[in-house]
């Protein structure tokens, strides 16, 4: 199969390759619902080493700057309480913490996650978090823009491998909520 955008060697339906995902992403994949299938969330196979923004783009097609995105967990606090969200922005953009997140989570501060909080409360490898598969309790922020592509790369669990996923689909995930502007 050939990868709907992006210079990838394998490219497979992730329904098809769910030992290559993380046990979290495996599920989500296999439990999958909403308006895009699971057949068109596709695994792409990428060397680790190429992980980075800058080097994957270099190796696998510079349109993919323009249509990868990235994953972050943040933490918003309020009184003792710190609640976990994934914020999901445009790979050429930053997160706005301090002002989108933070007043979406109707938090007093709100600050990324710790790499330890991250990995452990995802099971997924840092570096290759995605929002397919995070726990269901959690707010999964996603920038309008990424809503917009066509497909967008995101991770895939792992530093190896990544998913290429019709943007309108991690709208459907639970708890997604779209924000304009959460990309800055």
């Amino acid at each position: 199969m050939r990868a709907p955008i992006g210079h990838f060697d394998t490219a497979t339906p992730a329904p098809d390759c769910l030992d290559e995902l993380t046990g979290p992403v495996a599920d989500a994949v296999r439990h999958w619902s909403g308006s895009v299938p699971a057949e068109q969330l596709i695994h792409v196979d990428t060397d680790p080493r190429w992980a980075d923004t800058a080097v994957f783009v270099e190796h696998y097609g510079q349109e993919l700057l323009e249509r990868s995105a990235n994953c972050v967990v943040v933490a918003g606090k309020r009184g003792g309480e710190s609640t976990l969200a994934a914020c999901v922005v445009l790979s050429t953009t930053r997160v706005d913490v301090n002002g989108a997140v933070r007043r979406q989570l109707g938090a007093r501060k709100a600050s990324f996650a710790p790499m330890d909080t991250a990995v452990g409360e995802t099971g997924m490898e840092y570096g290759g978090i995605t929002p397919i598969g995070l726990p269901a309790a959690w707010p999964v922020l996603v920038d309008s823009r990424v809503v917009d592509l066509p497909y967008v790369l995101v991770g895939s669990g792992r530093r190896r491998g990544k998913l290429l996923v019709p943007g309108k689909a991690l709208a459907e995930l639970p708890g997604a909520v779209v924000l304009e502007g959460l990309g800055v």
